[in-house]
């Protein structure tokens, strides 16, 4: 047969391992046909469309983001950008400059701002007004559980002293009780309700934007963390059909639909109803020649972040002293609420996707999990849990048991300076220990997936993959590692971001190098396993191929 694609003198890394004698690939119809001696397949394939020398690189399945908001992030390139901001200052005189560049827009929306490059965390909507003034400003910061907003847009929103919090979310205030500019969680509703609505064009324009990015990273799949209306956005599940419709959808896409928060215990069933009929119209729609979007998961966010203090501990957070304070954070819903919940799902057939951060907000997921399976689930729709930043010991093993799925944002698990200045101060030292426990979960014998959660932070798989194996930040190689025990090898932090977050989104014919097996591949421009795991964060994509098609190439 005449190969499409042959791609030869590679080093492979078939999804779990590397590979001994193999060194080349050949690609037909978007099928890998032959993977074999680069000698053997030049002879057998040598005529194919498109030959490329590796150079001795590496080839391995391209990568699945298991936890990632696209469409969200493309939007945000196209608005006020903060994310590539170094400090406080920086990220203001972009925000200036947005506001001088745009003088008619009714409102100046966007976000990517840190938390650490402002005391104690939260801007101030001063600081919006000497930049912008009087204009309505609506920023959310980088981790998507905060947004930064100007007296104009508190003005409109109505926000005094003497507006009361909502209940799964919290505004800031001064000592006495005033607005101070950064609305929590829910809150950020408040005002991100007042915002226009994305239009369709804006959101097609979105997720081509970001698909191109994704392709010259190398990731080709990926689970869309949150299709529905949240922080402003709204919900995204046309713009992906009509993408797949018309076949510009060069992915393959899993989307988790958002349940809302705020559920109480006699709107289960409804909430259940309305969401199997959104998987089932998603289901009937017409289907893409190459690219395909599915929504079999539910997304539950269970609590907030740990800087913010609304991740839900086990014991409340420390205050500026040291001492244990009043709070131990925000459960999103009643326990009795998500077991019923997640009992129900499960056994409509929805695969789950929480979202942890604090070790209660772990246990209460788990205790719906079990109830779950005490009442028929058999997990077979592959359940799992992100972020995973505290993590109680005792409670690795229950996720054994159940089979969950550890889905892991490496590029977090180490001494940056949310860390050090925001999250351990809070946690103290004991609790900081029992952060990220990758190795933990591996030795217990957990699957593995791994995302980004862009626009949070970058989609780089390496980037990732760096912090896994290293435990440090990129680039910072003095750095402290955290908590160094729970580092991954190479191969494990690539396994999990090729064969195991292809697993955990369904797209059972990917994340593999083997004939018959669907050709989503990546060739790198380096071999990783080459290089001193220092270096890990250089590496990059020079081709990247969906379903055959070459999707990206490097000038």
């Amino acid at each position: 047969m005449t190969a499409d694609l042959l791609i030869h003198s590679a080093r492979i890394f078939d999804g779990r391992t590397l590979l001994g004698d193999a060194t080349a690939v050949a690609v037909a119809d978007g099928v890998i046909t032959a993977v074999g001696s680069t000698r053997d397949l030049l002879s057998s394939h040598g005529d194919a469309a498109r030959v490329l020398d590796a150079g001795g690189n590496l080839l391995c399945p391209s990568f699945t983001d298991a936890h990632v908001h696209p469409i969200m992030g493309g939007y945000e390139m196209g608005q006020c950008d903060l994310s590539g901001a170094a400090d406080a200052d920086a990220c203001l005189a972009l925000i200036g400059a947005y506001a001088t560049a745009n003088p008619d827009l009714d409102w100046i929306s966007g976000g990517g701002w840190r938390m650490p490059h402002f005391d104690g965390g939260n801007p101030t909507a001063d600081l919006l007004e000497r930049v912008a003034p009087d204009r309505a400003v609506y920023l959310i910061n980088a981790d998507h559980h905060g947004a930064w907003v100007s007296p104009e847009a508190l003005r409109r929103a109505g926000i005094t002293a003497a507006t009361p919090d909502p209940a799964d979310g919290r505004i800031d205030r001064d000592a006495d009780g005033r607005p101070t500019g950064t609305l929590q969680e829910g809150a950020m509703d408040l005002v991100g309700s007042l915002l226009p609505a994305p239009t369709d064009g804006q959101y097609t324009a979105a997720l081509h934007r970001a698909q191109a990015y994704l392709h010259t990273l190398g990731i080709t799949g990926w689970q869309d963390a949150i299709v529905g209306a949240y922080a402003g956005h709204r919900d995204t599940t046309d713009t992906y059909l009509a993408a797949q419709a018309d076949g510009s959808l060069d992915a393959r896409v899993t989307g988790a639909l958002w349940l809302d928060r705020g559920l109480t215990l006699d709107g289960v069933q409804d909430a259940v109803a309305a969401l199997v009929a959104r998987r089932e119209r998603i289901a009937a729609a017409p289907s893409g020649p190459r690219g395909r979007f599915t929504a079999n998961t539910i997304k539950i966010m269970v609590d907030g972040v740990a800087e913010s203090e609304t991740a839900a501990l086990k014991e409340p957070y420390l205050d500026r002293c040291g001492h244990a304070g009043d709070h131990s954070g925000t459960s999103h819903f009643a326990p009795e609420v998500l077991t019923a919940v997640v009992r129900a799902l499960a056994l409509a057939g929805f695969q789950l996707h929480f979202h942890t951060i604090g070790d209660r907000a772990l246990a209460e997921a788990l205790d719906a999990l079990e109830a779950a399976r005490d009442a028929g689930d058999d997990g077979a729709a592959r359940h799992h849990i992100a972020h995973l930043q505290l993590v109680d010991p005792a409670d690795v093993a229950r996720m054994a048991a159940l089979g969950v799925t550890a889905n892991l944002q490496a590029l977090w698990a180490c001494n940056d300076d949310a860390m050090t200045e925001l999250t351990v101060p809070i946690l103290g030292a004991e609790r900081a220990g029992h952060q990220y426990p990758f190795g933990d979960f591996l030795r217990a014998g957990l699957p593995l997936a791994m995302g980004s959660d862009w626009p949070v932070s970058t989609p780089d798989p390496w980037q990732a993959i760096h912090v896994a194996v290293n435990r440090t930040p990129p680039g910072k190689d003095s750095a402290a590692p955290l908590l160094p025990a729970q580092a991954l090898t190479l191969g494990q932090a690539l396994a999990a971001y090729t064969s195991g977050s292809a697993r955990v989104t369904h797209h059972d014919d990917a994340g593999g190098i083997a004939p018959g097996r669907r050709a989503d591949i990546v060739v790198l421009d380096a071999d990783p396993f080459a290089l001193p795991a220092r270096r890990l964060c250089e590496v990059a994509a020079r081709m990247t191929v969906f379903a055959g098609k070459v999707v990206y190439a490097k000038e």
